[in-house]
Parts: structure tokens; C-alpha cells; sequence
């Protein structure tokens, strides 16, 4: 139990500090400072393979105790959890926030409030924004626009595009989280399919490198055969069809021919093909390393009917059975991280035409209870969810003092509310899309808040004002 103070000197109880009942995006209040000493109280912290019944106390935006019993002390906000889950925040290594070039869409801003409202702490974006984050300078213009900006931590890639063979050589580690290749896919300019080039790259930096795409070459085939077939307009359901799974798995062989003993990092994992050429074990003794995203865990095949082009996304959505496989690959080791794959668009970009339909989809802002549905079927184990969304990205990308609930880490922390469904509504979206595909789902958890470097930046349901996000430091292993 806190002891008592009197005035100013006393904690206040997070309760009294942070009213319920607005609507999401309403900023709360601020009150003392910048709200950032907490003691969290009677929290089942998850992290480093166990859970445990314990109290944490921030100072100064890190984790400066985690013991039972601890004491309140002046000038600090208590927040009783009551038993919640009181996790590492996701890290998220796979979200495209549209900024430059494409805010009609996103921006850092409006998604990293989405993303903290869905448990995520940190996220790294990926390159194809207008222009494309192909150069020093680039990140750089990346970087200024996400400070005093962004509600979650940030770290950005460098796209690998032609000519850029020279700025992928002369970036660090402190300008970017990792290289990112395109391998193919669908009318992507910034595809590199030729194993010549693809291996100049591959070979041009000993940063975290992520190679992600499909065989262009099967996917216009399969496309073409597609179109003959369905007399030209095509519905959402043939989407697999299309980006099929001989084409993700085209995409690998070429990749697995070229790398050798390097270590390079596959996203977006989406067959059972895919995961069962994985090697299982621990990340750090892996040649190789694989993600998954969480559309691929949540949605099948048959969902194209309710949802159309709400899911058509690269790569695509697959059968009830590689879903399962998926799933499996991650309690196995198989897969080592989940990733959200948050691409939002317009919903007049999806629809009503297949053909024309962008390809991706919104996610942040539901990611961790979602993630957490493998959980609640028992599928993974708390302690298993936890490596694969926190620990594991912050190990492969080298990310410093972040992904772990420990003494001297970053607070980055998100608190769990098991016992709490939730239906999704969509007129409590963040996303600036304004839409999603989650849209009347039951989810078996509820965000109840998140802290960000130590500040707090939502609960229940509200934002709190705070923009605490910081640039990631990386120091790749």
C-alpha cells in the first residue's frame, strides 16, 4: 500500500488524474509536469519468458524498479492495475504511415495515434512514401518530420531503388532501422528481381536487411489467366489466385539461392509452403529470420465475401489452412516476429472494383488485442506473444534499451485488460482513413493504456496530449 501524503507532495491516482468517458482522439488534461513519474502497482508483468506479480516504477522515462511492495513517492502518478497484463509495448516493424507524399492517406501523426491506442510503442516505416525514402537525405527529411510529432517511438528504412547502391553503402546504423529490398510483385518500380542486382545489393551493407515481394513474372500470368477467365472485371475472392503462393514462394527461392550464410530478414511470410522452409529455433541462432503480419493471422479466404476488397492486400490473404500453418510457425519459432502490416488508403481507393482497389489496409489501432486472440485460443502463451511482437524486433534490429520490461530499459509499456472484450466501432477510429476492416469484431482484450519513453499517452479509450515518441537508436547485432 502507498503511504499517505499531504498536497503537492502526494502521489495522485491515475484515476483522479485522467477522467473517462470522451471520445477517442479528445485530448486529456495536462496535469504535474509532464506525467512522468508512475508507480504501476499490482501489475502481471510479461517479459523475459515469465510473468510475474509486481509493482514498476518510472523515472526520468525509464524502468526504475520492478519489485513488490513498492512505496508511492512524492509527486508520483499510481495506477493501480488490478491484475492486468502490464507488457513490453509492440514493436512494430512493418507499417507504412504515408508521410511524404501521400497524407491524403495517413501521416506520421494520426497513425502513431493509432498505433498507441493499439498498444504499439515503436514502429518502423517502410519506404515507399512520395518520394521514396531512397537516400540520406530522405531519411533525414523522415526523421525532422516525426519529431514533436509522432505518439510512438520511430525508426525509419532505406528503400533500395536502382542507382542507390552508393547510399546504401555510406548509411549507419544511426540514420536507419535496416535496408529494405522489394523482390517483385505487382507494378512496383522499386522491385529488384534480377539476381545480379539483387545480389550486389544484399551484399552493399551490413545493416538489417528485409527483402519482401512476390515473382512478378507469376503474378502477371496469373493475373492475365485471371482476366480470360472472368472476362475482364475481376471480384476480391480471386485475389490469392492471383498473388498466389507459388509466387511468394518464387520470391524465396531466389532470395535463399542468393544470401548464403548471410543473415537477412523475411517479411511478410504468408503459405504453409513459406513457413515450413524456415528454420526453427532461436532468433539469434537463426542464418535467417522471417515476420509474419497480422492480417495473414486473423483473416482467410472465405472473409473476401463479407470483405471484399476491405482485405485485398500484398501478400494476400490466404486459406483457413495457411492461416493455421502461420500460427503454428510461430509457436514453433518458425516465424519470429508479427508485424501489423498497417497500410492505410481512402475507402474510395478500395472499391468498389477489384481491378482498381488499392492493395493494403489499416491495423494499428487494434493490433495488440488482436494479436492477442492467439492467446485467448491458446494458441500461444503470453510470454510467446510477447517475444514475438517486443522482444524479438528489438533484438534483430539492434534496437537499444527497448522490447523488454527491465530495470534501466525504456518504459515502453502497454497494459492489457484480458478480462475486458471489446467490439470494434468505427466511429472510434484514429487511423485518418476512417475505416477498417475490423469493423463489428469481437476482440478478446482491450488496450487500457500505454506508456511511451516513460509518458503516458493513452488510456481507456483516450489520448493524453502527450507526443512522447523519440527517434530508436540501433546498434544491429
Amino acid at each position: 500500500m502507498a503511504r499517505e501524503l499531504d498536497g503537492d507532495q502526494a502521489p495522485v491516482a491515475l484515476s483522479s488524474v485522467l477522467p473517462r468517458g470522451k471520445g477517442p482522439g479528445t485530448r486529456l488534461p495536462r496535469r504535474r509536469g509532464e506525467m512522468s513519474r508512475w508507480l504501476i502497482t499490482n501489475a502481471r508483468l510479461v517479459s523475459d519468458g515469465e510473468t510475474i506479480e509486481t509493482d514498476v516504477r518510472i523515472e526520468r522515462g525509464r524502468i526504475d524498479r520492478i519489485d513488490g511492495g513498492l512505496s508511492a513517492r512524492p509527486r508520483e502518478m499510481v495506477v493501480d492495475a488490478n491484475g492486468r497484463y502490464l507488457l513490453p509495448g509492440m514493436i512494430d516493424t512493418h507499417v507504412h504511415f504515408r508521410e511524404p507524399g501521400l497524407t491524403r492517406k495517413g501521416s506520421i501523426a494520426t497513425e502513431s495515434r493509432a498505433a498507441v491506442a493499439g498498444g504499439i510503442t515503436s514502429f518502423l516505416d517502410l519506404p515507399d512514401t512520395l518520394p521514396a525514402t531512397t537516400t540520406r537525405r530522405a531519411l533525414a527529411d523522415k526523421f525532422s518530420r516525426a519529431q514533436g510529432r509522432s505518439s510512438a517511438n520511430y525508426g525509419f528504412f532505406l528503400g533500395a531503388a536502382a542507382g542507390n547502391l552508393a547510399e546504401i553503402r555510406a548509411t549507419g546504423a544511426a540514420e536507419t532501422c535496416g535496408v529494405y529490398i522489394c523482390v517483385g510483385g505487382s507494378g512496383r518500380d522499386d522491385a529488384i528481381e534480377d539476381p545480379e542486382r539483387l545480389a550486389q545489393y544484399l551484399s552493399a551493407t551490413a545493416l538489417p536487411t528485409v527483402l519482401h515481394g512476390e515473382n512478378s513474372a507469376v503474378v502477371e500470368a496469373n493475373r492475365a489467366r485471371a482476366l480470360s477467365r472472368h472476362d475482364g472485371e475481376l471480384k476480391a475472392s480471386v485475389h490469392p489466385e492471383i498473388h498466389s503462393r507459388e509466387a511468394s514462394r518464387a520470391a524465396l527461392d531466389l532470395v535463399s539461392r542468393l544470401a548464403g550464410r548471410q543473415r537477412l530478414h523475411l517479411d511478410g511470410i504468408s503459405t504453409i509452403e513459406e513457413a515450413e522452409a524456415l528454420e526453427a529455433g532461436r532468433l539469434d541462432q537463426k542464418t535467417s529470420t522471417a515476420s509474419v503480419l497480422l492480417p495473414n493471422l486473423y483473416f482467410m479466404d472465405a472473409d473476401y465475401d463479407s470483405l471484399g476488397n476491405l482485405i485485398k492486400a500484398e501478400p494476400s490473404i490466404k486459406t483457413a489452412s495457411d492461416r493455421q500453418a502461420l500460427r503454428r510457425a510461430l509457436s514453433d519459432d518458425r516465424i519470429d516476429i508479427i508485424a501489423s502490416g498497417h497500410a492505410p488508403h481512402l475507402l474510395r481507393e478500395k472499391g468498389p472494383r477489384y481491378n482498381a482497389a488499392a492493395a493494403g489496409m489499416p491495423v494499428v489501432q487494434f493490433a495488440l488485442p488482436v494479436a492477442w486472440s492467439m492467446v485467448a485460443a491458446r494458441m500461444l502463451s503470453p510470454d510467446k506473444l510477447v517475444e514475438k511482437v517486443a522482444h524479438n524486433p528489438a533484438r534483430r534490429f539492434g534496437l537499444v534499451d527497448r522490447g523488454f520490461a527491465r530495470e534501466g530499459y525504456w518504459a515502453d509499456l502497454a497494459m492489457l485488460d484480458s478480462g475486458r472484450r471489446c467490439v470494434v466501432d468505427e466511429q472510434r477510429l484514429l487511423s485518418h482513413c476512417g475505416w477498417t476492416p475490423f469493423a463489428g469484431r469481437k476482440l478478446p482484450a482491450t488496450v487500457a493504456a500505454t506508456w511511451v519513453s516513460g509518458k503516458l499517452a493513452w488510456r481507456e479509450g483516450l489520448l493524453t496530449g502527450q507526443v512522447p515518441g523519440m527517434g530508436l537508436d540501433s546498434a544491429p547485432d
